[in-house]
């Protein structure tokens, strides 16, 4: 029977041995990134996420690790990200945050370390934060009303959504100039205090993701209120931080 590692390093041999055999040449990296990369994993909770880099031959060929990601999926091993270094560099411009997140927290395990090098256009990365934010608080709104307020279903939101914030803020620090802490906890605390935002709250969300916390119903109702304050004051700040570099450059 399959078991869920306690610490993921245990299975990146098998993994390496398995797209090697697959892919030979042809497999360009193997990439460890999240939590697992981080410090942040939680054996039996959190996913093993990797990126497998393939040549554009390779690019082509995925279907045939089906099975591969059947097995892996046994031990928590997430459907690796599939990239080429060429869609990579030429969509820098398109997902400035999620490149610079893996770029902050990742392992090689296998292979060219393709990240290392990359870097980042300041306003291209400020634009998706705004549109990232923006998009968020509407999402929110919405599946606030679709829960009706129900506490099971507001936790599930926030819990899903909380991910996604934590990136924006790795990538409001960077804007900030401030060195990318490697763990959530911590880019939560600096991002708290570089812009006013209310540390309590996000911390109250991270245990709720993290399961260290199960608040009753009425008490999910009010952190999600303050949950979607605090989204409406992040478009702000990021819309701020555009009229700042205009201003700037005057």
């Amino acid at each position: 029977m399959s078991k869920v590692p306690k610490d993921p390093k245990e299975i990146l041999p098998g993994i390496i041995d398995d797209y090697k055999g697959l892919f030979g040449e042809d497999l360009v990296s193997i990439i460890l990134y999240g939590s697992a990369a981080s410090g942040d994993y939680i054996a039996g909770r959190s996913d093993i996420n990797l990126i497998m880099v393939l040549s554009e031959r390779g690019i082509d060929l995925i279907d045939q690790a089906f099975d591969l990601i059947a097995k892996w999926k046994k031990r928590n091993v997430a459907t690796p990200l599939f990239l080429s270094e060429a869609y990579v560099e030429t969509s820098l411009d398109v997902f400035p945050i999620e490149y610079l997140n893996f770029q902050n927290n990742y392992t090689l395990v296998y292979g060219k370390d393709i990240l290392k090098d990359l870097c980042f256009d300041r306003e291209f990365l400020r634009l998706q934060c705004e549109r990232e934010v923006k998009g968020k608080l509407l999402l929110l709104r919405e599946a606030f009303l679709g829960t009706q307020g129900k506490g099971k279903n507001l936790r599930d939101v926030m819990a899903e959504s909380l991910g996604a914030m934590v990136a924006i803020f790795g990538a409001l620090l960077h804007l900030k100039g401030k060195e990318l802490p490697r763990h959530r906890r911590e880019v939560i605390n600096q991002v708290c205090q570089a812009f006013h935002m209310d540390r309590d709250l996000f911390k109250k969300l991270l245990d709720i993701k993290e399961k260290r916390s199960k608040p009753g119903g009425r008490e999910m109702n009010s952190l999600f209120k303050a949950y979607l304050k605090e989204v409406q004051k992040l478009w702000k700040i990021v819309d701020t931080l555009g009229k700042e570099d205009v201003s700037t450059q005057d």
